[in-house]
């Protein structure tokens, strides 16, 4: 039997999963001089940032329900293995990433992106579930210390953590510092508002139409993840040929 999927999370990823695509389409526009938009700063930059925290929050908030789901129905070891599995198949995804745009953008590669942050993420969560809505500290402390390793520049192998040399450029680029702490964040308020993997706040059960759309996105996320970035690349060379004649 399927678990119960609360359509408000899905909603709101869902949302993220637009503006993403809108993001990304903007991105790719500029990227080949198809329009020169702004997409380093401004409302577009605002949007990427709102759109991978959204996405970021809600891996903890998904992650405490799934967790206390498992945790009454699996052993110890059972539980260890499946956020290991799932951890490492989610970075799988990210090498992936990495290989494609090695090959086609390699001056601007992906070396430790969203899937691959995501990934260790997930790995990491185990060892924070049992703290609840005390995960908000260790939280606010990583976004804290975000700040201090965004201005410390270091060898390539502290990628990871948030350090990095100053020659360093990747499209995409999200450091356990800070996002680790917004994964912690959305823990907390996921044992707040979720407790035991279950709804703890009144809200009609019943999704209601407008969300049914959004909902639908949010469900398949990782699937669009890899899909509209090939779709957009497609749009542009079909409308725009002559920004990216290597696809002719």
């Amino acid at each position: 039997m399927a678990a119960e999927r609360y359509w408000e999370i899905d909603l709101a990823r869902g949302i993220a999963v637009v503006t993403m695509i809108v993001f990304h389409s903007a991105f790719d526009l500029n990227f080949f001089g198809v329009l020169p938009l702004d997409v380093s700063g401004g409302l577009l930059r605002m949007l990427a940032y709102l759109t991978a925290s959204t996405f970021i929050f809600l891996v903890g908030v998904s992650f405490t329900i799934s967790y206390a789901r498992a945790a009454r129905r699996l052993t110890r070891r059972g539980l260890a293995l499946k956020y290991v599995r799932r951890g490492l198949t989610i970075f799988s995804y990210g090498l992936v990433i990495t290989a494609v745009t090695w090959i086609f953008l390699p001056s601007v590669y992906v070396v430790f992106g969203i899937l691959h942050f995501i990934g260790v993420a997930i790995l990491l969560a185990p060892l924070f579930a049992r703290f609840g809505t005390t995960n908000l500290i260790p939280g606010t402390a990583c976004i804290l210390a975000g700040y201090v390793t965004n201005t410390v520049l270091g060898p390539w192998f502290l990628l990871w953590i948030g350090v990095h040399p100053a020659s360093f450029a990747s499209l995409d680029y999200v450091p356990l510092l800070p996002w680790f702490g917004l994964v912690l964040i959305g823990m907390a308020c996921g044992s707040l508002f979720y407790p035991d993997g279950s709804r703890g706040f009144s809200l009609r059960t019943a999704e209601p139409a407008f969300a049914r759309p959004f909902s639908i996105l949010g469900r398949h996320s990782l699937f669009i993840y890899f899909l509209h970035q090939p779709l957009i690349l497609l749009l542009i060379a079909v409308f725009a040929p002559a920004a990216m004649p290597v696809f002719w």
